[in-house]
């Protein structure tokens, strides 16, 4: 048993961290994790709260594939983060999930616009939905390290350790190709807001338009009824059919004395009424 306290053994007496086979490692080989404005407005919390070199240590880690796993869903990320002990780091990144009437006013705010349905499956975060959810009281990113809850297992007490940087790197990488990342840790994935927003704007149209096998089979029924009283609509008036001519600019040919359009208006009267 070694006589070191716990808070000078493992990670904190130096050396190489134990080496992952397949892990989770970030691809930018050098200078700025995030590409996108979404994922660098994620990071700039860690960045708030970074304490001397704990987030380029942590960074390292990104980049060298020391996250055994990852799984992130609604409330947390959750990774195994291996050090230089053999047993992986537990992390957690907590972020508060909306409630259900927050995510209602939410699901009906991207519904009324499939642009921003649109946008997200495309792969990007178009900036309007920051004002759109500032509208509804909400923020999609932490706004301070007070917004997130930050865990791990390894002794060092500050936060974020090396450990939980590199958890927000990979983070950060995550959301720059799925920005659903970030609306999961909110309390939707994908799949299920997708499916929500499909309700929502089915809801919507069913308010204003019949809807059900009963509705459906009313109409079949009077498809071919005449309807009952009113008038027809009157006939537009009657147009020359040499009148197309003269929309269009005169051509430069002439025959003569004559203008192009002066002789093809006899020819479009007569395709029309050849007995005049």
């Amino acid at each position: 048993m070694s006589d070191q306290p716990f808070w000078a053994q493992g990670d904190y007496v130096g050396g190489r961290p134990i080496r992952v086979e397949g892990g989770i490692r970030i691809h930018a080989a050098k200078g700025a994790v995030a590409r996108t404005w979404w994922s660098a407005r994620f990071l700039s919390v860690l960045e708030q709260l970074g304490v001397g070199g704990r987030l380029s240590r942590g960074k390292t880690y990104a980049r060298s594939g020391q996250i055994v796993s990852l799984d992130v869903d609604a409330g947390a990320a959750v990774a195994l983060v291996q050090g230089t002990r053999p047993q992986p780091y537990r992390v957690r990144i907590g972020l508060r999930v909306w409630d259900k009437p927050e995510w209602r006013r939410v699901e009906e705010a991207l519904a009324a616009d499939a642009w921003y349905a649109a946008a997200l499956l495309a792969g990007t975060v178009p900036p309007e939905i920051e004002e759109l959810l500032d509208g509804l009281g909400l923020s999609l990113f932490p706004a301070a390290g007070t917004d997130l809850s930050q865990d791990c297992t390894c002794p060092d007490a500050t936060v974020p350790c090396k450990h939980l940087a590199a958890v927000f790197y990979v983070l950060a990488e995550r959301c720059d190709t799925d920005p659903f990342t970030l609306l999961t840790l909110r309390g939707r994935d994908r799949g299920t807001l997708l499916e929500r927003l499909r309700e929502e704007r089915d809801r919507a149209a069913g308010a204003t338009a019949p809807s059900g096998p009963a509705a459906l089979a009313d109409l079949l029924d009077d498809f071919w009824t005449a309807p009952v009283g009113g008038t027809a609509p009157p006939r537009p008036p009657e147009t020359e059919p040499d009148a197309v001519l003269d929309q269009v600019p005169e051509p430069s040919l002439r025959a003569g004395a004559d203008t192009l359009t002066d002789l093809l208006r006899p020819v479009y009267r007569a395709l029309v009424h050849p007995d005049r």
